[in-house]
């Protein structure tokens, strides 16, 4: 669960930078740039959730992963 949770981690940074990317080499005005921020906020609140549900669910302790 914890390399789950690492790797989900790395992709949300990684989408962020290649949003990064896209913005200033599209100059802003791009549909790549948005997908990928849609992809970072997708990923977000599904990390959240999965949280949410394996501490609701026993699979996560109170100290943590």
């Amino acid at each position: 669960m914890r390399y789950f949770v690492i790797l989900v981690l790395l992709c949300i940074v990684g989408f962020l930078f290649s949003a990064l990317f896209f913005m200033f080499k599209d100059k802003g005005d791009s549909r790549r740039m948005i997908k990928a921020l849609t992809w970072r906020v997708a990923l977000s609140v599904s990390l959240f959730l999965l949280l949410m549900a394996g501490y609701y669910l026993g699979l996560i302790d109170k100290n943590g992963l």
